[in-house]
């Protein structure tokens, strides 16, 4: 069940790499916390910048099952403000040994070669499953009012937070064919065959897995979680960043503020005067980008901002561009995809952002719509109404793609 508001929120601070999103995320974890609310800042950056930020050492997070992973407290900060690293995944791997053993003899008795074999079972993203699974236990600890995520650059971003539906639809698909497999292959034809029965450990190991992957999807779709994106006013940047919306509306997650980093002052100079000019036209961009989202901007201050005065400084700074900022106990207003009843069918919404109608495609393939958007793919599992229709048409308007199906004849009297 998707928690309600006014449990712990969830910030998720990205942009392109060297934009200021780890400034930002500490910046605003600090004025959380000066306002007399428990916060949590998480990296999940490789780099690890954030140590320098708040000019502190971190602590890594190893165990996330055990929970022994103990943030510590910013020296200077408020009271309610701690940190903490995602690093190496001990505890996934431990659990992932458990299922590749599996296939590994799977792929044994078909004689895969042993190299290809070993390719074949590594567990692609287990540095973002591990970050996943220790933001989705700081939330349901309760022990912070805000966590605060510094993610790291788009791409990477992306993985991270695409990774429970992407994983989770591999291990809703992994766990019945394995029950299947302890029920239809019985011991001696298991022996015959050379295919080896999966075992009660290994079934609870992806049981567990689905479960967790939903709850993470649910902590990062739900509506106490949004993506901020960081930004500079140059058009490099504002691309990427459009990209990075239309990425996000696709797959479910909430944008609910942008940042303008880094804006130069007036100065009389010519070359300040043509810094200027450049950045307001960059300005007007990112407000026509992304109509209807909030955005702040925060100048370019002389010195780096380091350690929690200089950070709570720079906060203090932050102005709003266009919207109205969203307050950390209001609820985020997530875009789903959204299936309503038509004369002779369905109609399926699924917001796209700002993707180009020339940039997206729509597949079936079963009980799954497939939809891309440029480099981006989601796989939206279909309901069961969905299921037995076909698709008519698709089409791209304001931000949404609308997919038309209408009732397959030959099977929808009789439900499959």
């Amino acid at each position: 069940m998707t928690e309600p508001p006014g449990s712990t929120r969830v910030l998720l601070i990205t942009g392109k790499g060297g934009v200021g999103k780890t400034t930002t995320a500490a910046s605003m974890a600090v004025a959380a916390a000066s306002s007399g609310h428990r916060v949590l800042v998480l990296s999940t950056d490789p780099a690890h910048s954030l140590g320098d930020v708040l000019d502190v050492d971190l602590p890594s997070a190893r165990h996330w099952r055990s929970g022994t992973d103990v943030p510590v407290g910013v020296p200077g900060s408020p009271g309610g403000l701690t940190v903490l690293a995602v690093d190496h995944h001990t505890d996934v791997e431990a659990d992932w040994d458990v299922v590749r053993d599996h296939l590994l003899r799977i792929l044994e008795g078909l004689d895969v070669d042993p190299v290809i074999a070993d390719e074949l079972v590594t567990l692609p993203g287990a540095d973002e499953v591990h970050a996943l699974l220790t933001l989705a236990l700081a939330v349901d600890s309760g022990d912070w009012d805000l966590v605060v995520v510094d993610c790291a650059p788009s791409a990477e971003t992306l993985r991270l937070l695409t990774l429970p539906e992407i994983l989770g639809w591999h291990l809703d698909r992994l766990l019945p064919a394995q029950r299947r497999l302890l029920t239809t292959l019985r011991p001696a034809a298991a022996a015959a065959t050379g295919i080896p029965l999966p075992d009660r450990e290994v079934l609870d190991v992806i049981g567990t897995w689905r479960r967790l992957m939903a709850r993470c999807r649910e902590v990062l779709t739900g509506p106490s979680a949004s993506v901020r994106i960081v930004l500079t006013p140059e058009r490099v940047v504002v691309a990427e960043a459009r990209r990075l919306r239309s990425a996000f509306a696709l797959h479910g997650y909430a944008v609910d503020e942008v940042v303008v980093n880094r804006v130069l002052p007036a100065g009389e100079d010519e070359w300040r005067s043509a810094w200027n000019r450049a950045q307001a036209d960059g300005l007007t961009l990112i407000i026509e980008s992304f109509d209807g989202i909030p955005v702040t901007v925060t100048p370019h201050v002389a010195g780096e901002p380091i350690g929690v005065a200089a950070l709570a400084a720079l906060a203090d700074e932050r102005s709003v561009l266009a919207g109205t900022p969203r307050a950390l106990t209001d609820p985020v207003e997530v875009a789903a995809p959204r299936v309503t009843g038509a004369e002779d069918g369905f109609v399926l919404e699924q917001p796209i952002g700002l993707a180009d109608a020339a940039a997206v495609r729509v597949q079936r393939r079963a009980d799954d719509l497939i939809v891309s958007v440029g480099g981006d793919r989601r796989i939206i599992a279909l309901p069961s109404a969905l299921r037995r229709c076909v698709v008519e048409n698709a089409s791209v308007g304001s931000g949404m793609l609308t997919v038309r199906f209408v009732k397959d004849e030959e099977v929808w009297p009789h439900g499959r």
